[in-house]
């Protein structure tokens, strides 16, 4: 029995160092590249842990096996190349780790993550895990379908330009009946707003079917068309029980001859996200994404994976929005974290950004972007630090913040619509809307009654609260 502080491994389990620990190993383009924030048990040395990570999420198990001499495992093994330190924090270090990209099946996120993320974040000899970073390469970028279509795409589909886009997710979000859910969408719409959307949770429950959801919803939709002379939307949530069903929706939202549909890619699973993308693509129809359960996984500073990973995954596996949070919202977000996974959704060579908590160069080669959707909390004060935040390739989602307004959905609707157009005309003439902002708000509620209603309704509303999952960098 070999006995390290408080950790213990019987005789015949292997040091993984002597295989998977190479510090010298040079790094390939086509690796994928991976940085893991370990927090070993007592007694276990750094580069034991990081080599343990490597060879229990590629090709490693507990002990020394026969079947080894099979295979061309200096070809297939991950190896553990680079260790450093967590700024501030002693009880856990950065382990950076490359593997061939001959381990993952081309085009399949679902393979990317059952790897990197699968039985290694069980490991004893590990307190705490988690997935900080991956480098795709290029190679691989190139075998997965993308955006269905993106933000280039989709401002041309729904004829909008020069500024964010506009939402508002329908309130409450469960036990409306269907037809009083569509009079909410139009409302919406035709105070102005581009698109209106269902909640994460709203699938086809008693009070609501889906199917008379989507009837009404494009009645609404079809209705504030005709009145407003513009295209607008609504996010008809397609989550489902089964891919069968799933497809379903879909199909019947696109027979309703509208625009987008929505999905909740992680409690749907990557499998059938991918495939419900590549409808999207193949049926000309955009594809809203919800991220619900994402702070199950992304919010603890030393266990589980950060959001930047999933939204790399999001962006592969297929997307024309995603939910990212709006820093100044109700919804935990770091600032520069945020602009940091912003930038990952919708730029196409991302390079190493330590400040934004950016690991590695990200080459997505003409891959389109999404939209990142800054939703959860938001008003018309917080109009102008998100227009400097996420600029115009974006879309503000509203949903108190135009619901709750006091002479109902059209004016809150109006009043955002108003607050919105002010701030990116007063950024157009080279206003710094962030620090004028309160200025550039009062002087449009001047001709704006729904806008001033608006403004002294939530004068009063923050959420001031620490952020939790801090930059390493900042947290130090």
């Amino acid at each position: 029995m070999r006995k390290t502080g408080s950790t213990s491994y019987s005789a015949g389990v292997k040091d993984y160092r002597h295989t998977y620990w190479e510090p010298d190993y040079p790094v390939k383009d086509t690796d994928l590249l991976a940085c893991f924030k370990i927090t070993p048990q007592e007694g276990v040395p750094r580069e034991e842990a990081a080599a343990a990570v490597a060879a229990e999420s590629s090709t490693g198990t507990w002990t020394t096996v026969w079947t080894d001499l099979l295979t061309d495992l200096e070809h297939y093994k991950g190896r553990a190349y680079r260790i450093e330190d967590v700024p501030g924090d002693p009880s856990c270090f950065y382990a950076f780790i490359a593997y061939p990209i001959d381990l993952f099946e081309e085009g399949s996120v679902v393979n990317v993550l059952t790897s990197l993320a699968g039985n290694v974040f069980g490991f004893k000899a590990i307190r705490a895990l988690r997935l900080e970073d991956v480098r795709f390469p290029l190679a691989y970028v190139m075998t997965c379908g993308g955006p269905p279509h993106g933000i280039a795409v989709e401002r041309d589909i729904m004829n909008k330009y020069g500024r964010p886009l506009l939402g508002c997710t329908i309130k409450p979000k469960l036990g409306l009946s269907a037809k009083n859910y569509g009079r909410a969408v139009y409302e919406c719409l035709r105070g102005g707003l581009d698109f209106t959307k269902d909640d994460e949770n709203v699938n086809s429950q008693p009070f609501m079917r889906w199917r008379q959801r989507f009837d009404f919803v494009a009645e609404a939709v079809k209705k504030a068309e005709a009145e407003t002379g513009e295209r607008k939307g609504h996010y008809l949530n397609v989550t489902a029980p089964t891919p069968e069903e799933m497809y379903k929706r879909a199909e019947h939202a696109k027979a309703l001859d509208m625009p987008i549909i929505m999905h909740d890619f992680l409690t749907g699973g990557f499998c059938a996200h991918t495939g419900l993308a590549n409808w999207c693509r193949n049926n000309g129809v955009l594809l809203h994404v919800h991220r619900a359960l994402h702070a199950v996984l992304d919010r603890d500073r030393h266990h589980g994976i950060h959001f930047r990973v999933l939204a790399k995954c999001l962006r592969l596996s297929g997307g024309d929005h995603l939910h990212s949070g709006t820093v100044v919202g109700k919804l935990e977000g770091d600032r520069e974290a945020t602009l940091g996974w912003i930038d990952l959704m919708r730029e196409r060579f991302i390079p190493e950004n330590r400040a934004r908590g950016i690991f590695f160069d990200q080459d997505f080669g003409f891959m389109p972007g999404l939209f990142p959707v800054a939703s959860g909390g938001i008003h018309v004060w917080h109009i102008p630090a998100l227009v400097a935040i996420f600029g115009d390739d974006s879309v503000m989602q509203f949903g108190g913040g135009t619901l709750g307004h006091p002479w109902g959905n059209a004016a809150g609707a109006c009043a955002n619509r108003v607050a919105l157009e002010a701030c990116v005309e007063a950024r157009n003439q080279g206003r710094q809307v962030e620090k004028e902002g309160k200025e550039i708000l009062l002087a449009a509620a001047k001709t704006s009654p729904e806008l001033k209603a608006a403004m002294e309704t939530w004068k009063e509303i923050k959420f001031e609260f620490d952020t939790v999952d801090k930059l390493d960098m900042a947290h130090a």
